[in-house]
């Protein structure tokens, strides 16, 4: 059964389903060596469009997913923003994950969390979801800060090693961030 993608705006975005001509410029964000600095590597375009097909196939399964982010003002594709089903086993798993990828060109405009606060509440409405997660290499400072204005409560006893890196990988070890329904999603909180 394939459910309608549910699109949310804010004032300056709007988060929907993905379209072809997405494809490109999210090639193009996930070769950028500084987008993915917190990640193993840098996507070919093959490995792009297998994660975009993905994306989109659990989009269409759900109803719900990573969305595509479009800036109201051009109708640019600037990434993605959305929730995620965590595809590994952790302390934490089962869980839901919040996450983002924006092009270079918009951070530093507080578009991540612009986009993921309406993400948020759809989560905890319409979803019925009661808790996200949501983590990143410790050297990944920028997300991090995106998940303390969202209110996000850090405890450094749920920090963890990614199963998907090998010992001594200088990104496996990673933060987790949590935030239940009825949590803040306007206030900044200092990371524990």
């Amino acid at each position: 059964m394939m459910l309608a993608v549910t699109e949310l705006r804010t004032a300056r975005l709007l988060l929907r389903g993905w379209r072809d001509s997405d494809l490109a410029p999210f090639a193009a964000l996930n070769a950028d060596p500084e987008v993915m600095e917190h990640f193993p590597s840098t996507l070919s375009r093959a490995q792009s469009d297998g994660f975009a097909d993905r994306i989109g196939a659990g989009l269409k399964r759900r109803g719900w997913g990573l969305l595509a982010v479009e800036l109201n003002s051009t109708g640019a594709y600037i990434g993605f923003v959305g929730l995620n089903p965590v595809p590994f086993e952790a302390p934490f798993t089962p869980a839901v994950e919040i996450g983002w990828r924006l092009a270079r060109d918009y951070w530093g405009q507080g578009l991540a969390t612009e986009a993921a606060r309406p993400v948020l509440a759809h989560a905890f409405g319409p979803l019925g979801l009661e808790e996200l997660v949501s983590f990143t290499p410790t050297t990944n400072l920028r997300s991090q800060r995106v998940m303390q204005k969202l209110g996000m409560r850090h405890d450094p006893a749920d920090d963890f090693d990614h199963p998907s890196l090998p010992g001594g990988h200088r990104l496996r070890r990673h933060v987790l961030y949590r935030i239940a329904k009825g949590g803040s999603a306007s206030t900044t909180v200092p990371c524990a």
